[in-house]
């Protein structure tokens, strides 16, 4: 009989462990197999879950960018097995702007049974605190690092944005928020809304919606802080 797949949130930084819910802190804990994207990361954070067992007699696996097509299946062995394997990311959830699909997708074409856990997501804390069309949204991702292709993609998914009463919500790498913020202000209409969240669940998380217009007297102090930027026309 094949373990589970059970899919861990973590916290969205070096926030409090009690931002994670304490069912799914007892789920972690009965746990030895984990899939993680950086195993540093993962230790360190299942350190301040207090597992019932020292962390080096956990098993760790890594999936991240650079693991191949090919590898997905071994790092399934333990499943195969009979063991539930956890998977985690760096921050958040994993799976949604992660790595970690992969993984899932073949366990699905293998019947092997997938549990969510509750955590936080930056993506859906964000959307629920910007004031702005939560029936109707789309996670665009990365926006193209060139600057033409940036602008001509922002003016594409802001007409898109209005014209289907779309949000529209973005990630950014910590180092290029300020980049990508001038954009916004720089080509899109003065009515548009835009909402910042940075840091979300930290102790100086910042959330703040305004228009273009006003963003252009007010630049934000998020260089260097994960953040997420969302749109609506």
């Amino acid at each position: 009989m094949h373990g589970k797949i059970y899919i861990i949130p973590t916290t969205l930084g070096d926030s409090d462990i009690d931002v994670i819910p304490q069912k799914t802190i007892e789920t972690i804990r009965s746990i030895r197999y984990f899939t993680v994207e950086d195993i540093r990361t993962a230790r360190r954070y299942l350190s301040k879950i207090k597992m019932p067992v020292k962390i080096d007699e956990l098993i760790f696996l890594e999936l991240n960018e650079h693991t191949k097509q090919d590898e997905i299946s071994e790092l399934l062995v333990p499943v195969f097995q009979g063991n539930d394997i956890g998977i985690i990311s760096d921050a958040g959830v994993p799976c949604v702007a992660d790595p970690g699909a992969t993984i899932i997708d073949y366990a699905h074409k293998k019947n092997i049974k997938i549990v969510p856990l509750t955590g936080p997501s930056s993506i859906l804390l964000a959307l629920m605190a910007a004031g702005m069309n939560g029936q109707n949204f789309a996670f665009a991702g990365y926006l193209p690092v060139k600057e033409q292709q940036r602008c001509r993609r922002i003016q594409f998914l802001e007409k898109r944005s209005k014209n289907e009463n779309q949000t529209q919500i973005f990630i950014e790498t910590p180092y290029r928020n300020l980049q990508l913020f001038k954009s916004f202000v720089s080509i899109c209409n003065p009515s548009t809304q835009l909402c910042i969240a940075a840091n979300i669940t930290l102790a100086d998380e910042f959330i703040k919606t305004m228009t273009i217009e006003k963003w252009k007297n007010s630049e934000p102090d998020i260089n260097k802080k994960p953040c997420i930027f969302i749109l609506q026309g």
